[in-house]
């Protein structure tokens, strides 16, 4: 229909190689005639690559994981590649959804995938075979993949989570705890705990809550915190999407914050700073680790040599919901009408 060779309908429609004005708008007028369309299939059997990765997170809900999937989108458009979704839906068996989640990534031909802040364990490897090499983990480790792992010490992170709080005074603090199944949360209140017991705090017999890091969780851990009675001056919560829920509990309940008690999350997601009041949080470098995630990723895929960062450290935002404990103390006030 356009009278030209096979050759240069390829050039045209990879976009690449020389090809004269006139034919090129020859193709192009043939190509809207027939309605064609590249087939990514066939693509993808002719390069060997499908120049998709995909991406599995534990649970499709709330903010935390949106500027993360952003983050990953950009990096591998740059790079002309897209992303694959994958997802858990945060009923009972995180671990089972993951090894599953990442099996059908992979069975629909990504090249590779990246996982965000998974259940997955070291025997999980085994399950993806020689694609296993393929795979990235942000947000935990994996000892046997170390090269793979972009994450940072959250043991450390809570420590720093804890100081801010001592550092201003508080010795009567409770703690909205998220999934123990989830080991950068375990390792986030191990650092808190420790540093705490580090300053005298009896923390066996401090208030410590377990929940699913979303904002209704922290808004019902609030809830459960005051209806225990538990004296508190101060409130951990192990994400910013739980502080957030719990301060709006407080706010219902005629809590000011920090004057009654501070609070501080984890994460610094970008919301944090634009709450009311500004939430204190322990800062990730979600950026940083992110992108250097994906360029490990697609050097080995590729067998690239992008630059990689492996060294990430947790740092403080202190904002106005941390104070000194005012002449409040919040304690089970009385329901309002």
């Amino acid at each position: 229909m356009a009278g030209v060779g096979t050759g240069t309908v390829s050039r045209v429609v990879r976009g690449t190689g020389s090809v004269s004005p006139d034919k090129l708008e020859r193709v192009r007028q043939a190509i809207d005639a027939l309605g064609y369309r590249p087939s990514h299939t066939a693509r993808s059997l002719l390069y060997g690559r499908s120049r998709m990765i995909g991406v599995y997170i534990p649970m499709l809900a709330g903010t935390f994981y949106t500027a993360i999937l952003q983050i990953i989108d950009t990096e591998l458009r740059a790079a002309g590649l897209h992303m694959m979704m994958g997802f858990g839906t945060n009923q009972g068996q995180p671990r089972l959804e993951a090894v599953d989640g990442v099996n059908l990534l992979f069975a629909r031909g990504c090249d590779g995938v990246i996982v965000l802040t998974s259940p997955l364990q070291e025997q999980d490897l085994a399950l993806f075979g020689e694609q296993g090499k393929r795979l990235v983990a942000l947000n935990y480790a994996l000892a046997s993949i170390p090269e793979q792992c972009f994450t940072v010490d959250h043991v450390q992170g809570g420590r720093l989570a804890a100081r801010a709080l001592l550092d201003q005074g508080h010795r009567q603090i409770a703690v909205l705890g998220g999934p123990w199944a989830v080991q950068d949360n375990v390792d986030r209140i191990e650092g808190f705990m420790c540093e705490l017991e580090a300053a005298g705090i009896d923390t066996g017999a401090m208030w410590v809550s377990e929940h699913d890091f979303s904002s209704g969780a922290g808004w019902a851990g609030a809830q459960e915190l005051l209806a225990s009675g538990t004296r508190f001056t101060a409130l951990f919560c192990a994400n910013d999407e739980m502080a957030l829920g719990a301060i709006s509990r407080f706010y219902e309940a005629g809590i000011h914050v920090p004057r009654d008690v501070s609070v501080i999350g984890y994460d610094d997601a970008p919301s944090a700073a634009y709450a009311a009041p500004p939430l204190s949080s322990v800062r990730i470098p979600w950026r940083e680790m992110t992108a250097s995630g994906v360029a490990e990723l697609l050097n080995l895929c590729d067998g690239g040599r992008r630059r990689v960062t492996r060294r990430f450290r947790a740092s403080l935002a202190l904002r106005a919901s941390v104070a000194p404990p005012g002449a409040g103390v919040a304690q089970a006030p009385a329901r309002r009408a």
